[in-house]
């Protein structure tokens, strides 16, 4: 059986770098651009911000995929 690693366990309830990117080269530029921009005005790694942005949408009290209970 394979160990993860600890950086690994970090992201579990986190998107990760890595998916955050994957998924930004998905969106239209700007889209993209807009997140980058709110990452480095609020001084957060984009997948903080991309991940809030997704568990706002799903959960207008959360702050991030751990807060997340949506609803539906």
């Amino acid at each position: 059986m394979m160990q993860a690693s600890s950086a690994e366990l970090e992201t579990i309830d986190h998107l990760s770098s890595v998916a955050a990117r994957m998924m930004l080269a998905a969106f239209p530029s700007h889209v993209r651009e807009a997140f980058e921009r709110r990452a480095k005005e609020i001084d957060y790694p984009v997948e903080a911000v991309l991940e809030m942005a997704i568990a706002g949408f799903l959960d207008g009290e959360c702050l991030s995929f751990v807060d997340c209970q949506p609803r539906y």
